[in-house]
């Protein structure tokens, strides 16, 4: 990633944070996937890889890079596409981006 792109990218952050826009998104994310039952396919995930390595033999930094992939993946397009929406109208409503 080039330094203009991180530029870009932590001046979004911040116009996004200080609206309010960013813990909205967050919200309705969370929801999304509980409507999606991502969380519960997570939550099982989680429960078969303690079962498997054992709850002694992981720490949750251990468990967190297991999981974060499949869970990355595991997000269904159409809320990718609805967040991307998302996103691209508030940029679309704020052009000092």
């Amino acid at each position: 990633m080039t330094d203009r792109n991180s530029q870009i990218r932590a001046t979004l952050n911040t116009k996004l944070m200080e609206s309010g826009e960013r813990e909205q998104m967050k919200q309705l994310l969370r929801q999304r996937l509980i409507e999606y039952g991502w969380r519960d396919q997570m939550k099982s995930y989680c429960k078969e890889i303690v079962k498997q390595k054992g709850l002694e033999n992981i720490t949750v930094d251990e468990l967190v890079q297991e999981i974060t992939p499949k869970g990355r993946a595991l997000v269904p397009d159409t809320i990718k596409k609805e967040m991307l929406a998302r996103l691209r109208q508030y940029l679309s409503k704020h052009d000092d981006i």
